[in-house]
C-alpha cells in the first residue's frame, strides 16, 4: 500500500525516510554480501575470511533476534510513514524483501555446511 499524494509526509520527514532507506540498503547488502562469500571463502579455504564473515552474520542474527525479527532501522523508518509495504523501509525489490530472512537464511545455512564440509575433508 503506497501512499497518495495528498497522504504524503513532509519534505524533511521524507528526507529522513530516504535516509533510513538508503542506510538500511546499504546495511543489507553489506550483509548479504558476508553471506554470499562465504562458499568463496570455503572454497578457498580461507577460513580465517569465513570466521570473520561468519562472526559478521551472526552480529546481525542477534541483532534480528533481539529486535522479534525486524531490523531495527524498520523500526526507526516506522516513526516517518504509515506506508507498510513489504520494502517501505529499504530499496529492494518487493519479491526480496518479502523473502530476504527465508532467502539469506537458507544461503548461511548452506554456505556454513560448505565451509564445514570444506574445513573437514
Amino acid at each position: 500500500m503506497t501512499q497518495s499524494l495528498f497522504e504524503q509526509p513532509p519534505l524533511q520527514t521524507r528526507g529522513l525516510l530516504t535516509i533510513i532507506k538508503v542506510l538500511h540498503t546499504a546495511v543489507w547488502a553489506f550483509f548479504a554480501t558476508c553471506i554470499m562469500a562465504l562458499p568463496l571463502a570455503a572454497l578457498l579455504r580461507r577460513f580465517d575470511w569465513a570466521l570473520i564473515l561468519t562472526a559478521l552474520a551472526l552480529i546481525e542474527c542477534c541483532a534480528l533476534a533481539i529486535n522479534r525479527g525486524r531490523c531495527p532501522l524498520t523500526n526507526l523508518a516506522a516513526k516517518f510513514t504509515t506506508d507498510r509495504s513489504e520494502a517501505f523501509d529499504i530499496y529492494l525489490p518487493v519479491w526480496l524483501a518479502r523473502w530476504n530472512k527465508t532467502l539469506f537464511g537458507t544461503l548461511f545455512i548452506l554456505s556454513e555446511l560448505f565451509l564445514l564440509w570444506q574445513r573437514l575433508r
